[in-house]
């Protein structure tokens, strides 16, 4: 299996160093922590599949070992795990939809059906925890909390990864010889929402991550993507540096920088894509890990650590960049060739 690269920016050694930078921090039982020492469902993927990109395998099996013991009976898991107990017990959509995109990555990566076949009972249950929390309208609200009551609102960044989410589902249960067409359906109507009723979720539009999410996990494409990255590319992006966290903090993150890098990918931008990926190489550290962000007002690593989240991103957009590995594409294959439109929203398109 090919190892990344992206000529001039990062070699294959590097991208190894950094991978065992995220396995450096991952606990005994398989978990990958945040740098403060909780551990949520998603950003747990995500370093999954980094590992798995670089070759890391036995690691990422440990992890994905990790999420089916912390499994809850309604496909959920808890929003925070620290040293095996869960501190905050509510389930978030996202964190649940996320281990589809997983599955279906190491699928790709390794070509272990085996492996997708014994993890499927755990994707089915988190997908349909996923599902439950849709609305008549479409969009899914971003959490059931503690006591199983459903959050009373959406969240954009959120939807758009349980898009990706559920896409991937549909195409592991195809290889799997189980169509799932009520996740598919779930999919139509949520990438609906998510290209054509912005008032259905919550105004977070101060964080990068709400601008360039509808695109990277798949929902707009095309020219509604290419305007939507244009309208606020001067709010977020800084020439050099990387890509804001927030619109009215002087902060680059580098999390968000490689997942606008994904995005670009995703668009077929890819002179953009490499410049924003090699801006944010100054975040790299000599060991291969990567600082969170930097404060550039201040000139001042901020928060003063560095996280694996981060770390993972950087392999995955270098992955997507470098086509090296048969899960590089899995971000810009995330939409959809025909969104079939149902639900309740009563837009013109939709009684159409």
């Amino acid at each position: 299996m090919s190892v990344p690269a992206v000529p001039g920016v990062i070699t294959a050694d590097q991208v190894v160093a950094t991978a065992r930078s995220i396995a450096a921090v991952q606990d005994d039982e398989g978990g990958v922590p945040w740098p403060e020492g909780h551990i949520d469902a998603w950003n747990h993927v995500e370093c999954l599949m980094a590992m798995t990109v670089a070759g890391l395998r036995e690691e990422a099996r440990r992890g994905y070992g990790w999420l089916a013991r912390h499994q809850r009976r309604d496909g959920s898991w808890p929003m925070k795990v620290v040293d095996g107990e869960a501190v905050e017990r509510g389930g978030e959509s996202n964190h649940a939809a996320y281990v589809a995109v997983g599955v279906w990555h190491d699928l790709l990566v390794t070509g272990d059906e085996a492996f997708a076949v014994s993890a499927w009972p755990m994707v089915t249950r988190a997908l349909d925890f996923v599902v439950e929390l849709q609305t008549a309208r479409g969009e899914i609200v971003w959490e059931r909390d503690a006591h199983g009551v459903p959050a009373a609102y959406a969240l954009l960044t959120g939807s758009s990864s349980v898009y990706q989410g559920l896409r991937c589902g549909v195409l592991l249960g195809e290889r799997l010889g189980a169509p799932q067409p009520d996740w598919e359906l779930a999919a139509d109507q949520l990438g609906h929402v998510l290209a054509a009723h912005p008032e259905a979720f919550a105004d977070k539009s101060r964080f990068s991550m709400d601008w360039y999410y509808p695109v990277l996990g798949g929902a707009v494409r095309g020219p509604a993507g290419e305007k939507r990255l244009a309208e606020e590319w001067d709010t977020f992006v800084v020439p050099g540096l990387g890509v804001r966290c927030v619109s009215d903090q002087p902060w680059v993150t580098g999390a968000e920088s490689c997942e606008l890098v994904l995005a670009l990918d995703a668009m077929g931008d890819r002179e953009r894509a490499l410049r924003v990926f090699a801006d944010m190489q100054h975040l790299r550290h000599e060991d291969g890990s990567y600082w969170t962000g930097w404060q550039f007002a201040n000139e001042k690593h901020f928060p003063h650590e560095r996280s694996a989240y981060t770390a993972a991103a950087v392999i995955l957009a270098a992955d997507a960049l470098s086509g090296a590995t048969a899960g590089a594409s899995i971000f810009r294959d995330a939409d959809a060739d025909e969104v079939r439109i149902t639900g309740d929203c009563g837009c013109e398109h939709a009684r159409a």
